[in-house]
């Protein structure tokens, strides 16, 4: 067993991850550096596993053996408890100079029990820029055991002068059939079911778990899918949205209620509440109010990552029925919904799809810049309904606009 056997369809980026954890180890004993360096850019699109290969990739730099998958090192590292690994991963919509400051400090330190000091940084492009800079210097010039691992979809969600002082890995997204294969052996699914997941999820490993092994999340894509056969009027339409935008909010509500209780039990026991005597200090309450805004912030990022998986799935059916249009022979996405997808295309032109999918794009865009969901999904429904309405994008932008409903 290896560290990296729960990467699928990666071959190139483990062939490079494991020659640089080879040449780790070489560097240990007064040997030449070869292809490891200081700093790591891991990218690739969202369930290609770029996590999974930092991770990896640090078991198998604190690993006596480079990354057996089974030795203290290498099950502490992959569950991020190694006391020499720092990871800093973020559940709201930016890190801040802050975090970035009490990790460089962590950063400093030489290693106490493993072979590398490894800071790995999962959402780096969820850096802020005065956070990006703060991180600059000590990437630039680590310490002599320290290495800097960061993960982002694309190299250009960094700062120039950060990804430049990186060596670059790409991920690509795996094969439907490595997808299907990793679901039958690592989570018991039967070959039918892991078929359709990996190609509902378009080869993003977590959601076709997901899909796998959740009947609800089947549910709600079903739902999602029957949007488009469904918007007759614009009173379809804005229904519509609401459904949608509700429907997210329910998921990341049901994600985020066993989390947020657990959480706060924990902090509370932590401070004393409960115990005997005058109750809380003032300290120990402001630290359960931080506790809570951290929860808020939590769920507005569960309930825009909810609701754009939810576009994404829109994006791939009418994808599915621009290939029909074109007579392409390929495996749709819906296949499963492949007489509806050609009714919908008999009924419209490439450049009504072109234009859908234009929408659900510009939909995803707005909603990432803050737009408020409800006001952004409602205008994309207009333009389900008719291609040709464009919405205004100075309502969709109004300062009014740029707040969560």
């Amino acid at each position: 067993m290896s560290v990296f056997s729960a990467l699928v369809g990666q071959t190139h980026a483990v062939a490079t991850l494991s020659a640089a954890a080879a040449d780790a180890a070489a560097v240990l004993v007064g040997g030449p550096a070869g292809s490891m360096t200081h700093a790591w850019l891991l990218t690739g699109p969202p369930g290609s596993g770029r996590s999974i290969a930092a991770r990896a990739f640090a078991a198998a730099l604190q690993c006596p053996s480079g990354g057996c998958g089974t030795c203290p090192s290498c099950r502490t590292t992959l569950a991020g408890t190694h006391p020499d690994l720092e990871v800093l991963r973020t559940e709201a919509l930016s890190i801040g100079v802050a975090e970035v400051r009490e990790l460089v400090l962590g950063a400093a330190r030489r290693p106490s029990r493993g072979r590398w000091q490894v800071v790995l940084v999962e959402d780096a492009d969820r850096l802020t820029e005065p956070a990006a800079n703060a991180a600059l210097k000590a990437i630039e010039e680590p310490g002599e055991r320290t290495v800097w691992l960061l993960c982002a979809p694309a190299p250009e969600d960094l700062l120039p002068t950060v990804r430049s002082r990186c060596r670059h890995v790409l991920l690509h997204t795996p094969p439907l059939a490595d997808v299907a294969a990793h679901l039958v052996e690592h989570d018991g699914v039967d070959q039918a079911m892991a078929a359709f997941a990996a190609r509902a999820a378009q080869g993003h490993i977590g959601r076709a778990r997901r899909l796998a092994l959740d009947e609800q999340a089947r549910l709600r894509r079903s739902d999602v899918l029957r949007v488009p056969f469904a918007v007759a009027r614009v009173s379809d339409a804005v229904m519509a949205a609401g459904a949608l935008v509700e429907s997210a909010g329910e998921e990341a509500t049901a994600a985020s209620a066993e989390l947020d209780a657990a959480e706060s039990a924990a902090l509370g026991r932590a401070l004393g509440e409960g115990s005997t005597g005058r109750g809380l200090p003032a300290s120990a309450r402001a630290a359960l109010k931080d506790l809570e805004r951290a929860q808020k912030t939590r769920a507005t990022r569960l309930r825009r990552d909810a609701l754009d998986r939810a576009l994404t799935d829109l994006a791939a059916l009418y994808r599915d029925v621009l290939a029909v249009q074109f007579g392409a022979e390929v495996t749709l996405t819906a296949e499963e919904l492949r007489p509806q997808v050609r009714r919908l295309a008999e009924a419209s032109t490439p450049e009504s799809t072109l234009a859908r999918i234009e929408a659900v794009l510009s939909a995803r865009a707005a909603i990432e810049a803050n737009v408020a969901p409800l006001l952004a999904v409602e205008a994309l429904a207009v333009r389900l309904w008719d291609p040709a309405s464009r919405s205004d994008d100075s309502a969709v932008t109004a300062p009014g606009a740029l707040t969560s409903r």
